[in-house]
């Protein structure tokens, strides 16, 4: 029987145990582009600039952190305030088991709450996937609704070869004549009642 997973909101405290998920992204897969593993001190200030704005959820399981998922500005300028750009992260030995998708509805639900109407997702994508990248994550949004919008070829560069970047979007609703103001995560922080 597979374990139960509670999501919560994650806090700059928790800056090591995400790192621990993230690390083998950065030194194992171009999955990220990010070619050094940051530091606890830099990985909990992204975790506290993210927080003042936008949702950063944490996936539990038996008290330990499983995965997690976050949005963060699409662009600064005002004209895309209703947009983000969506990242998740699972731990490698407890993928396929459904947390991506937890976690991925769980931040869904809290952006709808901040009138957000567009997720994007900067996706790594191979030529011919490979030990460093397959096309995982692309069918992974696809099945959740995500379509594809763009490709940038050959515009990242990591282990001595070059990978694609595509672009998928999500639409939380329609997009009104006049769209209500975003409201910031603190705004809604309270309304959230997290799906899990």
């Amino acid at each position: 029987m597979m374990q139960k997973n509670s999501i919560q909101i994650a806090r700059p405290d928790d800056a090591e145990a995400l790192l621990e998920i993230y690390a083998p992204y950065v030194t194992d897969t171009a999955i990220t582009f990010e070619y050094s593993v940051p530091s606890v001190d830099e990985f909990r200030e992204r975790i506290r600039c993210t927080l003042e704005k936008y949702p950063y959820l944490a996936a539990r399981r038996a008290g330990k952190i499983v995965g997690y998922a976050y949005a963060g500005p699409l662009n600064k300028r005002a004209a895309y305030d209703w947009a983000v750009e969506t990242s998740l992260y699972v731990r490698q030995d407890c993928k396929k088991q459904g947390i991506g998708k937890e976690l991925y509805l769980a931040l869904e639900q809290a952006l709808a709450l901040q009138h957000i109407i567009n997720l994007n997702a900067c996706i790594a994508c191979p030529e011919t996937e490979d030990e460093y990248l397959t096309k995982n994550s692309i069918r992974f949004h696809e099945h959740l609704g995500y379509r594809f919008v763009g490709e940038f070829h050959r515009c990242g560069y990591k282990f001595s070869r070059w990978y694609n970047m595509v672009w998928m979007e999500k639409h939380l609703g329609e997009h009104p004549k006049r769209p209500l103001p975003v409201k910031s995560f603190g705004e809604i922080r309270k309304d959230l009642q997290l799906i899990c």
